[in-house]
Order: structure tokens, then C-alpha cells, then sequence
């Protein structure tokens, strides 16, 4: 796994466990409604988490389409991906420099 994909990660347990609550590992494989028992409320506080940490713009649309951890990080990696592809210059771990 990329150093990114690790970041993405790293930072979706973190906010599961500090900001949710989730005593639980979290593993990409697994659902996160109906393994991490994110709700609609926790889905909110986990995109504004990493649109914060990643800089980015989660859409409505690739936000629907997330059941997994793993596809959570898909979204995100994609969504810093098409930023940077943007000219957006990118300072130390993936945030935009002021």
C-alpha cells in the first residue's frame, strides 16, 4: 500500500476512534455501516475529517458509492489525485500550501 493510501487510512481510524468513539480495529475490508456502525451523523464527521486533513472536496455522488473502508480511501485518493492533477501545489503530507 502507497504512502498516501496508509495516510487516508491512518487518518479514518483516527477519527473513528477520537471523534466516533469506535473502540474497535478498522480494517479496509470492512463495511462501515454495518461492521464500524457508521451512521449518517458519523459519515459527516468522517468526511469533513479527511476533506480537513487531505484539503480536498468529497462529492456527494463518490460519498454515496462508499460501503468500505477501502472505498472510502479510493475516494479520498482519487480526490487528492485530481487536485494536484489541478496545478495545486501540495506541501508535506498531502496539504496545499497557503
Amino acid at each position: 500500500m502507497d504512502d498516501l493510501r496508509l495516510e487516508i487510512l491512518a487518518e479514518i481510524r483516527r477519527t473513528l476512534s477520537a471523534e466516533l468513539e469506535f473502540p474497535g480495529t478498522v480494517e479496509l475490508h470492512h463495511e462501515l455501516a454495518a461492521d464500524l456502525q457508521v451512521d449518517s451523523v458519523g459519515a459527516f464527521v468522517l468526511a469533513v475529517a479527511l476533506e480537513d486533513r487531505f484539503r480536498v472536496k468529497l462529492t456527494g455522488t463518490e460519498a454515496s458509492s462508499v460501503i468500505s473502508v477501502e472505498d472510502l480511501v479510493g475516494v479520498v485518493e482519487r480526490a487528492v489525485y485530481a487536485d494536484r492533477s489541478a496545478g495545486e501545489p501540495q506541501a508535506a503530507g498531502g496539504r496545499a500550501s497557503p
